[in-house]
């Protein structure tokens, strides 16, 4: 049988219980108390009627109990779906229907939007860590009275224990499944791509933990390192806590170390004990790492491609390859993935041409929930994964992205798909048609970009920029508004009649657009 999460988290609680865990501010916890605090909300899990194999969603922003919940979860063999907490009331009542949730466990500071849902959704079971609604628990309160010991489950390693939602291509949300085995596989994979985590290493987490940066948690936890929480990304909150707590290893994306290179406190921080700055989840700007790397060093800078379709790292590029050409480069093949390059048809393309990414490896999710037409699309026979990117391989065997093949914006390290953001534009009464695209941004890598076209009586402007902007944002999460938006008389079509996005793309960068 192939090693499971709930293995890795018991072997990491059993060597290392007297050594600190987890800290959150002023807060902190041992191994010890992790596992025995899991192990109780797991029973109160399940005495407030959440059974084996139910899915259940997560409202929680980064904080002491975030660990604890995660393994709660999966020792009371639930399958936990993590809410972005900066989405809209909308969304979130969406993720639930789709997942068809009964049970919420919102974090007390979420404690109105989770009321929100509850009467979105009068079916709906809420209850709270540290606060409670009508009719719910307190989970902490009620973990008092429960045993400190894990529950008697079984678990199996392609039980589904993590159901976590994504952008679409269709400009539908996606939700890929992750199971006791691969969630496992993605703790190897760290540990052999990027680090060696021991007992001497803290990570320190910004980023939210219900994504990429939480996979560090449970290599960090098997190998007795630390981990220190940060509520959000504050740049000099964040420069502070590497100096105060030691820290070892930092994960960014792009915008947060744009925002880091930006502040004169970044090359006053002392970094002695920095060993690992990772950075992924969307393209990095060449003049960033360029300047970080001339502040901190580029021994210290490591970067991943992946997907969450196939976490963590599908190929790294190490410190000493951040040089000339290569710093265009994702990196060379992680050892534990396969990557083949292919054309539409799915074969493989001649060596030196561009081509789909292909992977396979263990940490592959199976599937997405309740999407089976997406699934077929996406997962080939034989285990391989389309990631819709194109690559082509250099002569050293190097891996560089030259586009992708849906039209996903990865804006501060987020993916928006355009179709949410153009339909929550057409609603309203001004708007007759519209194109969003990405647009090449200092600080957010890609900026969201409206192109609009007005009905007749309407006049574009600064006022009415604004005015859909905001439109938008009433609809969608903060981060999926326009930052600008532009008007135009007509919006370029293939032969077909599609919307020719490239070409759009192309004529506003070419017109200054970007500046």
């Amino acid at each position: 049988m192939t090693t499971t999460t709930l293995e890795l988290i018991r072997r990491g609680a059993a060597q290392h219980g007297p050594r600190t865990a987890v800290v959150c501010g002023e807060h902190s916890m041992t191994y010890t108390q992790v596992n025995a605090l899991s192990a109780q909300l797991a029973h109160a899990l399940r005495a407030a009627g959440a059974a084996p194999g139910e899915r259940v969603a997560l409202l929680l922003n980064n904080g002491l109990h975030s660990v604890p919940l995660d393994f709660a979860c999966v020792k009371a063999a639930l399958n936990r779906v993590p809410l972005n907490a900066r989405l809209s009331l909308a969304e979130h009542q969406r993720m639930l229907e789709d997942t068809g949730c009964r049970m919420l466990v919102f974090g007390a500071d979420l404690a109105g939007r989770a009321q929100a849902l509850r009467a979105a959704l009068p079916g709906l079971a809420c209850h709270g860590l540290g606060a409670s609604l009508d009719g719910g628990a307190d989970l902490l309160a009620a973990a008092q009275a429960q045993p400190a010991t894990d529950p008697d489950v079984r678990v199996a390693e392609d039980d589904v224990i993590l159901t976590l939602f994504t952008s679409g291509t269709t400009g539908t949300l996606k939700a890929a499944r992750h199971t006791q085995a691969s969630y496992a596989a993605i703790c190897r994979n760290v540990l052999l791509n990027l680090l060696p985590a021991t007992p001497d290493d803290t990570m320190l987490h910004a980023a939210s933990l219900i994504h990429a940066s939480g996979v560090f948690v449970l290599p960090f936890w098997l190998r007795g390192g630390k981990t220190v929480i940060l509520p959000g990304f504050e740049p000099a909150s964040f420069l502070a806590a590497i100096e105060r707590e030691r820290v070892t290893a930092i994960n960014l994306v792009p915008t947060m170390l744009q925002m880091l290179v930006s502040l004169p406190a970044m090359a006053a921080c002392n970094v002695d004990a920095l060993r690992y700055v990772i950075y992924g989840a969307s393209p990095m700007p060449r003049p960033v790492i360029e300047r970080a790397m001339a502040i901190w060093g580029r021994h210290r800078f490591w970067q991943y491609y992946g997907q969450t379709e196939v976490p963590l790292c599908l190929a790294v590029l190490r410190p000493e390859d951040h040089h000339g050409e290569r710093l265009g480069a994702c990196g060379q093949v992680a050892p534990d993935v396969e990557l083949r390059l292919i054309d539409e048809a799915g074969n493989e393309v001649p060596r030196g041409q561009p081509g789909e990414i292909a992977v396979r490896a263990p940490s592959a999710v199976a599937g997405y929930h309740d999407a089976p037409e997406l699934t077929a699309q996406t997962f080939l026979p034989g285990g391989w994964v389309r990631t819709r990117d194109i690559g082509v391989f250099d002569a050293d065997g190097f891996l560089h992205l030259k586009d992708r093949t849906s039209d996903m914006i990865v804006s501060g390290g987020y993916n928006v798909y355009p179709g949410e953001v153009e339909n929550a534009l057409l609603s309203h009464p001004a708007v007759r048609e519209c194109a969003v695209i990405g647009l090449p941004d200092e600080k957010w890598v890609e900026a969201v970009s409206a192109v609009v076209v007005l009905h007749a009586g309407h006049a574009g402007g600064d006022a009415l920029a604004a005015e859909l902007a905001g439109h938008v944002a009433d609809r969608l999460a903060a981060y999926k508004k326009p930052r600008r938006v532009l008007f135009a008389a007509d919006l370029p079509k293939t032969a077909v009649g599609k919307m020719n996005r490239r070409e759009l793309r192309e004529r506003y960068r070419a017109a200054g657009a970007a500046a």
